[in-house]
């Protein structure tokens, strides 16, 4: 059955890391599900409350994330991860206690978001780059696609669980839950063979890695700098949906723990799907890819916003999705499979700084907006300014590709003068492999 789909699995040390995964991510995302009904709760259902605390979440990955990814690249990935799962599993105990006991206060909530993110910080860029580590670079797609089916199936499951738990029992259970589960990834990681683990070690001689040079790389990488810039602007202004789905929920469709948790895992089933449609893939995706996909992502949130009905509401969500997913996919590949696995670390935590960095200053102008206007304000027009992104993103691209092609043609005439007297070599083909690894 391991095969085809699931070839990665194959992969002894990867096969731990997914399982313990599974089962921490089911609780991170029972958790949300429950800090964001306490925040509402706690609040009198402020959008500008919960805006606060998600910033609070992700403000520490905007400010410290490639600092976390310089540690990446620096130290072992492994020690790393088991160090942050720790601490964020004392961080979810201590708010578990709180809530249990009847004390907790918004601004302990606050505290708590604030933890989390401190802990984030380090343990997404790592987490992003440890995967190639476990797997290489030809299992690399499926690997990113499967680790994405199990995070989406973690959605799926956390909040359809976290929904009917909140409703008998209050949010103190879910959010004890997810202080267990971390200790799944923590058994994971420690069982690991060490001696498969391909880590990129530095040469004798060899600076240690600097934050400065790995933006340096990126910068002198067009293609990927138009893929960084699309991921920012569709994150801060689309990927809003930890503020904008409860709101809906809440404030336009009136609906409870349960049916908040249905459309929660309306968003998250549609992202499974396009998870497991991503599992074949071999070879870096085209920029045209990543922008389409973007720019479809953009008009079916903003159709989600209009939905006339509960029903509708939660299709549409699903179809979001699957969208969001498929481009952030492309966009992952795209990026990992042409980075120098030197600097990956690096790379990567600038791409999860982009992505999750952008998340509080979303938050605040979506929260602003929802609060001035109202829920649904918060999807569609988040989606109408994402399709736009994705219009300037192809506009960037194909002046980039143009100048190119015109710098490829400058560099030709030369030598196709000289032709005649020079014999052919085999510097073509391969600087013709060095362009398509950048393309």
């Amino acid at each position: 059955m391991i095969g085809g789909v699931f070839r990665s699995l194959r992969v002894h040390n990867f096969r731990l890391f997914a399982g313990g995964q599974v089962l921490s991510v089911t609780g991170t995302w029972m958790m949300f599900t429950a800090q964001d009904w306490l925040v509402l709760s706690l609040s009198h259902d402020s959008g500008s409350a919960l805006a606060l605390v998600t910033a609070l979440q992700f403000t520490p990955v905007m400010l410290l994330t490639l600092y976390g990814g310089r540690l990446a690249d620096r130290y072992d990935k492994r020690h790393l991860l088991t160090g942050a799962n720790l601490v964020a599993g004392v961080l979810s105990t201590a708010l578990a206690l709180l809530v249990f006991t009847g004390a907790v206060r918004l601004w302990q909530v606050c505290l708590f978001a604030l933890g989390i993110g401190l802990v984030n910080a380090v343990e997404m860029p790592t987490r992003m780059a440890f995967i190639s580590e476990l797997v290489g670079p030809e299992l690399l797609p499926n690997a990113s696609a499967l680790s994405a089916a199990y995070f989406n199936t973690a959605r799926v499951l956390g909040p359809a669980a976290a929904g009917p738990l909140i409703a008998a029992f209050g949010t103190g259970p879910a959010m004890t839950i997810n202080a267990g589960s971390y200790l799944a990834t923590v058994v994971g990681l420690r069982l690991m063979r060490p001696g498969e683990i391909r880590r990129h070690r530095r040469a004798a001689g060899e600076p240690a890695p600097r934050v400065v040079d790995g933006l340096r790389y990126v910068r002198g990488r067009a293609d990927l700098v138009v893929v960084f810039g699309l991921v920012a602007t569709v994150g801060l202004f689309g990927m809003n949906f930890q503020l904008t789905v409860p709101l809906l929920a809440r404030t336009v469709f009136h609906a409870g723990a349960t049916s908040f948790g249905l459309l929660t895992t309306g968003l998250a089933a549609g992202s499974l799907l396009a998870a497991f449609v991503t599992t074949g893939r071999r070879t870096r995706p085209s920029a045209w890819l990543v922008i389409g996909w973007a720019g479809v992502f953009g008009l079916v949130e903003a159709a989600a916003g209009c939905a006339p009905s509960y029903p509708v509401a939660i299709a549409l969500l699903a179809v979001t999705g699957f969208a969001m997913l498929y481009f952030m996919q492309a966009a992952n590949h795209r990026i990992q499979l042409g980075s120098d696995p030197a600097f990956r670390g690096r790379v990567m935590a600038l791409y999860a700084l982009i992505l999750q960095g952008t998340t509080p200053l979303g938050a605040a102008l979506v929260g602003g907006l929802t609060d001035a206007a109202d829920a649904r304000a918060g999807l569609y027009v988040g989606g109408l300014l994402s399709a736009l992104a994705a219009l300037a993103a192809a506009v960037a691209h194909r002046s980039w590709a143009s100048a190119r092609e015109d710098r490829a043609v400058t560099t030709a005439e030369p030598e196709s003068a000289t032709s005649a007297t020079v014999p052919a070599t085999s510097t073509g083909p391969q600087a013709e492999e060095r362009v398509s690894a950048h393309g």
